[in-house]
Parts: structure tokens; sequence; C-alpha cells
């Protein structure tokens, strides 16, 4: 049994209290936000955080994100301001409504029986990571639904940071912008985050698994569409007249590289991934997506879509096939690594809580890829949720309180750097 800090019943019920709030996002919505029911939350934390004295609290109403500061205590007023960002939306992957969160305490290495009427077990045969946990506590789900640590696992460090701050004006920090953003999950990236009003010119998102792991660079990503006009006749006729646009899709599905997809890669290794096929003798679309963690790669990657698009149009005729290539985010490598006191200070932050630092490419993105390419450099720090997105996802408790630790160290940190 680890030993419990201060921290430990403040994040713990507010996991429980925010996780009970359905805020599932929708990606076949053009709606901002893409669910109204994210607003729940929203306007929770916004009367959480007048409650506990933030100053500048603002909901935006339009775009559902919700602003918060907390002015520095420093002597003179100063020290470097620093932002925090998290998503308030759960993603559509998995079960989201009645969520009924429980806590297991010292967990002891075996299976946990999740829901005995429907016989749902999660095993660390299954799940090993389960194994670095015992002795921990950790809130788990019923296994009908996911959990949402992420990313309310982050919300309750950040929130309980700020509460700890307020009650404690003798601590040192500079001035810290807080915003609660929507729609994560589907691609939102932070688009309706006004630079203004939030105020900080640099920050981090806390999205991402276990403890201590930190992110510095993403996947430059895209998504494809290829459109085939195909031409149908009876095919008792069909010689030299039939374009089969379903044939011609499997030709194109056949250009792409076979181990250069998820299946077959790791680490850095880019991918093409196909989404959906959809296909009969007159209309056929690809849809896939692109990731490489390096620019010149990635570039290469589009182009060779492009290349593969014209030598169909060569084949069937340009107005037949229609290739688009829309990028989603970019890396945040490059705006990082041109402030590299951002993730100087964060792996002081991270031993200083007594944590192994891990820094890892990150195989997709985040809010802070988005962000850093439109001027707020963000680097990504864990919210500590484990199996993400489904229904086996589970916090350790002790993960946030830890988080909650890194980020006073953060905040010290900066606190003590001249405003640039």
């Amino acid at each position: 049994m680890y030993e419990r800090t201060m921290f430990y019943d403040k994040v713990r019920e507010r996991l429980i209290r925010y996780a009970r709030v359905d805020t599932q996002s929708d990606p076949n919505s053009r709606e901002t936000p893409t669910t109204e029911k994210q607003f729940d939350l929203a306007r929770m934390l916004r009367d959480e955080l007048i409650t506990i004295g933030a100053s500048d609290v603002w909901l935006d109403e339009r775009a559902c994100v919700v602003y918060a500061k907390l002015p520095s205590t420093m002597p003179d007023g100063g020290g470097r301001p620093v932002g925090f960002v998290t998503h308030m939306d759960t993603s559509p992957d998995a079960p989201s409504t009645n969520i009924r969160p429980w806590v297991l305490e010292n967990y002891d290495g075996g299976d946990i029986l999740l829901n005995a009427e429907r016989g749902i077990v999660m095993s660390p045969k299954d799940f090993p990571n389960l194994l670095n946990y015992i002795g921990q506590d950790l809130i788990l789900t019923d296994g009908t639904t996911l959990l949402g640590g992420d990313d309310k696992a982050a919300i309750a460090s950040v929130m309980t940071l700020a509460e700890h701050y307020l009650r404690h004006p003798e601590l040192l920090h500079g001035p810290i912008s807080l915003a609660f953003t929507p729609d994560e999950e589907v691609g939102g990236l932070a688009k309706d985050l006004d630079f203004a009003r939030f105020g900080a010119k640099v920050a981090y998102t806390l999205d991402g698994d276990w403890l201590g792991y930190y992110e510095d660079e993403t996947f430059n990503a895209s998504e494809a569409r290829l459109a085939i006009a195909g031409r149908s006749v009876h095919p008792g006729t069909a010689k030299g007249i039939m374009i089969n646009a379903a044939d011609v899709a499997g030709e194109f599905l056949s250009m792409l590289p076979r181990f250069e997809r998820p299946q077959y890669t790791e680490g850095r290794e880019g991918f093409y991934h196909v989404l959906s096929v959809n296909a009969n003798c007159e209309h056929a679309e690809v849809v896939l997506i692109v990731r490489d963690h390096d620019s010149l790669r990635f570039a290469q990657r589009e182009d060779y879509l492009r290349k593969c698009a014209d030598a169909l149009r060569a084949e069937y005729g340009a107005e037949r096939i229609t290739l688009s290539i829309e990028q989603t985010y970019r890396s945040m490598k490059e705006a990082v690594d041109q402030h590299p006191y951002l993730i100087e200070n964060l792996v002081a932050a991270i031993k200083a809580a007594g944590v192994e630092p891990k820094c890892v490419a990150f195989r997709g993105g985040t809010d802070g890829s988005a962000l850093s390419n439109r001027g707020l450099p963000c680097p990504n720090l864990s919210a500590g949720y484990e199996n993400a997105h489904g229904r086996f996802e589970y916090v350790p408790i002790r993960s946030m309180e830890k988080n909650v630790e890194i980020l006073l160290h953060l905040c010290g940190l900066f606190g003590r750097m001249q405003n640039d």
C-alpha cells in the first residue's frame, strides 16, 4: 500500500464526479461543439473555478471553452506565464452513458471483477500494465462503458492544482492560465482557443497514458480521399466499355506499400491507414490517413498518393479520378524546439516529483500539435490513464496525485523565470 498524499481525496472525488458527466463527442456532427452535453461539464467547471476563487473565469457559450487564471504570487508579481490545456470530451469509440466509476483499493495484482452480473473481468494477462500498480488504488468502470480518464484525470489534477494554490497564497508561482476545451477526440484540436483571452504564450496539454510520459513530438497528419467515377453497363456486353469503380479502388489499394501500415509499424515509423472503402461499379471512394513524424517523409507520402492518382488518371481518364488531401495537424516538434526551456522545466519537474521521465514520439496527435503550429508552443504531459477509449479504462489515483506534484514543481520553475 503506497502512502497517500494530501491530494488523494481531491483528485479521487473530482475524477469520479467528472466521469459521471457524459461528454462524448460526435465525429459526424458539424456543430460546435459536436455535442451539446459537453456544456454540462463546462458549466460545472466554470462554477467550480468561481467557487475556489480563480480569476477571469469565463465560459465561451458559443465554442464551449472554459478559461481561468491564477495571478502571480511572486513578490514582484512577475514570473513567466504558463498555461495548461485539457479537453472535456470523451471518445466516441465506446459507450459513455451511465458511467459507473468505482474504486478498487490496494490492488493485489490479480484479475479484477468489473461486473459480476455480466461476468466482465479485467486480467493482467490481457492488460499487463496492471502489474505496475500493485498496492495502488484504481478508479475503474463497470465494464459496460469507458471511464473518461482521457482526459478527465487531467482535469482533476489541474483543478486540484488550482484549488491548492488558491488556498495557499504563500506558495510562489508566476501567472497561470487554464483552458478546458471540447471535441479533442474528434479532431477539434482546440481550434477555438482564444490566445488573447488565454494569456500565456506557452502551455502544456495533459493528455496521455502512464505517469511520467511526455511528448515533444507527434505525427504529422493528413486525410486523403480518392473518388472514382466508373461506367456501368450490362456485364454481358461490358468488354471495352465498363469501368468498374470498385476494381479501380482495388488497384489503388494495391499500390499502397504493404508493410507501411499501422499493423506493421512502430516507434517513429510512418504509415498509410485505410479508414473506409465504399464501392460499386459506378462510384467508389477510399478514405485513408497518412502519418509520419519526419516532415520530409510526410511530404513524400502525400506526393506518393498524388502519383498513384496520376497513374490511375492516365489509365482511366483524368475526369474519373479525384484526389483530395487535407492536412489535419503538424508535429509540435519544430515549435517546441524553439523554446528548449519547455522540456527542460518539464523534465526537472517530473524528476522533482520522484517520477522517472520518459519521452516518446507520440504515434498520434494532441491539441498541442495544432496549438504549437498556431503559435502556442505546447508539449504534452501524461494524464495518467490506462486503456483509454475502451471499457477496460482505469486511472491509478497515485498518477493523478503525482501529476499535481509535477505541475506544482513546473509552475514554481516558471515563477522563477523572467517574463519574456
